[in-house]
């Protein structure tokens, strides 16, 4: 669910498909950057109703998801 919601915020950012978002997939790569995070941070907080605190640094999607997903629970 994490991925799925993280992967159509970004595709919707960069205007591409979501199924092109992979888990190794990096920010950089994607032209994603911090302000860029910090916005999607944000949406993905509205769609899963649960508020983020980034502490780690993440490059990557997966990075993130993994992040979420441990220590949210979702």
């Amino acid at each position: 669910m994490v991925f799925k919601a993280i992967a159509e915020l970004i595709a919707e950012k960069i205007e591409c498909d979501p199924a092109e978002i992979k888990m190794e997939s990096s920010f950089k790569d994607l032209g994603i950057d911090s302000l860029d995070t910090v916005e999607m941070i944000m949406n993905l907080e509205d769609k899963i109703g649960q508020e983020i605190e980034v502490e780690d640094k993440v490059e990557t999607v997966g990075e993130l998801v993994t992040y979420i997903e441990k220590k949210y629970q979702v």
